[in-house]
């Protein structure tokens, strides 16, 4: 049986000004994904270092800093089954013209640079993502509808 586990989504700027955060929020939630923590950030190039810490040494690293300090981005975490695997498979290829319709890239973007959306690549780095984007938690609650969208 899949993990029950937490997934770090961040919705970019190029989705923040296209107006797009609804629709993507309303994909992970549609699924059967709970929504554990959200909020608006217009992050600071040091905290977005911390972020992309692994793609320092990649020639488009500066870039990518500046772009995503550009505007807010909507940072959340979503909590389920294989959240982490099914939350990639949700958003698409990294490369959208690789991304079959349906995918969040597939439907919503054409370039690498502009992907719309960010999802943590496995548990470990959900958990040091979500830690460091929210340093005050996360809120535990009840999901009413969890029955209906889980087996016991």
């Amino acid at each position: 049986m899949p993990a029950r586990e937490r997934s770090f989504i961040m919705i970019k700027p190029d989705g923040v000004q296209r107006n797009l955060i609804g629709k993507i929020v309303g994909r992970f939630e549609e699924r059967g994904f709970k929504i554990i923590a959200m909020k608006m950030v217009h992050a600071t190039t040091e905290h977005l270092e911390k972020h992309y810490a692994d793609l320092k040494n990649k020639p488009f690293f500066p870039g990518l800093i500046k772009y995503m300090a550009s505007g807010p981005v909507l940072a959340f975490v979503i909590e389920g089954l294989d959240a982490v695997k099914t939350g990639r498979a949700m958003l698409g290829a990294t490369n959208p013209l690789a991304s079959l319709p349906g995918t969040i890239r597939g439907d919503y973007c054409l370039v690498t640079g502009r992907n719309i959306c960010h999802g943590s690549d496995a548990v470990e780095s959900a958990e040091k993502e979500i830690a460091l984007w929210f340093p005050e938690g996360v809120i535990e609650y009840k999901d009413c509808e969890a029955e209906w969208v889980y087996e016991d």
